[in-house]
């Protein structure tokens, strides 16, 4: 499976017994990854209880590759409002065997046009990465999102950037 080719999805997991959530289980991340986003089982079975939350599975072709949690609660992520309608971007994990192949930058343009369709009224998705994930913030940042300058320091792998991509177009007048 090459990502040169691979159509790369995002689907809702809804049943904690089906095979997305199963695939999602088995899904692992480097040992030195860990500390930023923790154990993806751990991560599925507390999203699937948060009523204020959506687990996501990231499918290349027909493999699950990766999974994330979406956070609707009106403080998410940082703590507080941002003083538009937000959602937040939690426990973004592609798996190890799977990194490198572009998957990452796909799930994300993924997630944002899924939000678009699914949530139009969400504004702005937003995120922390750990100031020393220097991957991740690279990733980020050529996935369209923005650093916003501002460091939330409510981690426990401490601080991290705070960073947004903007769902619609803004125009001016």
């Amino acid at each position: 499976m090459s990502a040169v080719t691979a159509r790369v999805r995002v689907e809702p997991i809804v049943d904690p017994d089906s095979a997305a959530a199963r695939a999602v289980r088995a899904l692992r991340v480097a040992p030195d990854q860990y500390r930023y986003v923790g154990d993806t089982a751990f991560n599925l079975g507390d999203t699937m209880r948060d009523p204020m939350s959506e687990a996501i599975a990231v499918i290349a072709d027909d493999a699950i590759v990766g999974f994330y949690r979406l956070d609707f609660a009106p403080n998410a992520v940082v703590g507080r409002s941002l003083g538009m309608p937000s959602v937040g971007l939690r426990a973004f994990v592609i798996d190890h065997r799977q990194q490198g192949r572009g998957y990452g930058r796909m799930a994300m343009n993924a997630c944002c046009d899924d939000l678009r369709s699914r949530h139009p009224g969400r504004e702005v998705l937003v995120l922390t990465v750990n100031c020393i994930n220097a991957p991740a913030i690279s990733a980020y940042l050529n996935s369209g999102f923005i650093d916003t300058g501002e460091l939330f320091h409510g981690g426990s792998a401490g601080p991290q950037h705070v960073m947004l991509q903007f769902l619609h177009p803004h125009t001016t007048t």
